[in-house]
């Protein structure tokens, strides 16, 4: 089937999320539920707490007796009231992490309180497209803090520009409001993005939007959901890897099966190179990753270092590739932006 679908539905009574292109599941995301930590972009009123001076950092209080770690302690006054944003999920028996770099981050536009300046993506080349943005971007920011800077995102290209406006209309009362908000006990004033939202917020727009109530079972996503809970991942017709998180790392083992020719080994790590990030994004997992890969010489290497390269290319910012190991493992760091499927569902 070709062309792209985002279908909506629920998975044991969680929202969930699917992107779907060319008959090829390409993203997925599912709530966490109820017991879960919050969501990265989930937004509080924090109270300064104790300094972690060797750490160089702080732990904070949050609402019901939650604890969060801020990174960087300087000017923090204990007991002193601020606004924090979750950066990512927190590991399990650990504090929150936080961060004070607020980001109001809606479906076309970001609002940066403290990095001032109304920028466009880079991405849109038009320039009759960049004019008509740039006004939106001046008119709307009209009279708003000088120290408040906006980003129109690249889903504004083939938007409608009375819906880019009303959405930056929306996004900046919300960060005005809760900006204003700092003084009090501790609270939490936006929640991170639901499944949902999060589809209609980052992903692409797609040839068909399905929100039925069995969107989940026309397109096949639970078989689909089955394949990512399976640790087994097939590469080539013979070569396999087998992709499983432990409680320090994601360990993934890269298998040539029946094919033993001389260059085997380079084409299956190809194989999982091109496929990883996928992998980890459908299944949630991130943190350390260590790929223990297929044999191949050592000459090779920097032909599949070129590949995972230009496959985490789109993953920007939150991917590490810290390199080779001495026993010649490779090495990837990635940020956790959310919790893993596997967990949701087990």
């Amino acid at each position: 089937m070709k062309g792209s679908t985002i279908a909506l539905g629920q998975v044991r009574g969680l929202k969930a999320a699917a992107l779907i292109v060319d008959g090829k599941l390409t993203d997925f995301v599912i709530d966490a539920g109820d017991d879960a930590p919050a969501a990265p972009g989930s937004i509080f009123r924090a109270k300064g707490g104790r300094l972690l001076k060797g750490m160089g950092g702080a732990m904070l209080d949050l609402p019901d007796g939650e604890q969060a770690y801020l990174r960087g302690s300087k000017g923090l006054k204990p007991g002193a009231s601020m606004l924090v944003q979750v950066s990512h999920i927190a590991e399990d028996g650990k504090a929150i992490p936080v961060t004070t770099r607020l980001l109001f981050k809606s479906r076309y536009a970001i609002l940066t309180p403290g990095a001032p300046g109304l920028n466009i993506s880079r991405q849109i080349q038009d320039d009759d497209t960049l004019i008509a943005l740039h006004d939106i971007a001046k008119l709307g920011m009209e009279g708003a803090d000088e120290t408040l800077g906006l980003i129109l995102r690249s889903a504004c290209e083939s938007a409608d520009f009375d819906a880019v406006a009303a959405d930056l209309a929306d996004t900046r009362a919300l960060a005005e409001a809760v900006l204003g908000d700092e003084a009090g006990a501790p609270e939490l004033l936006v929640a991170g993005p639901d499944a949902w939202e999060t589809a209609w917020r980052d992903w692409p727009d797609a040839d068909e939007y399905d929100e039925s109530e069995d969107a989940f079972d026309t397109h096949g996503v639970h078989e689909m959901i089955e394949e990512i809970l399976d640790p087994r991942v097939r590469l080539t017709s013979s070569a396999s890897a087998y992709i499983e998180p432990t409680r320090a790392l994601v360990a993934v083992d890269v298998n040539t099966g029946g094919d033993f020719s001389p260059a085997a080994g380079l084409k299956a790590n190809i194989a999982l190179a091109r496929d990883l990030p996928r992998q980890l994004r459908l299944r949630g997992l991130a943190g350390q990753i260590t790929l223990d890969l297929a044999p191949m010489p050592k000459k090779d290497r920097r032909q599949f270092e070129q590949s995972l390269k230009a496959a985490f290319k789109s993953e920007g910012g939150d991917i590490v590739l810290a390199g080779w190991t001495p026993l010649g493992h490779f090495e990837v760091q990635k940020k956790r932006t959310r919790v893993p499927v596997a967990e949701v569902l087990k």
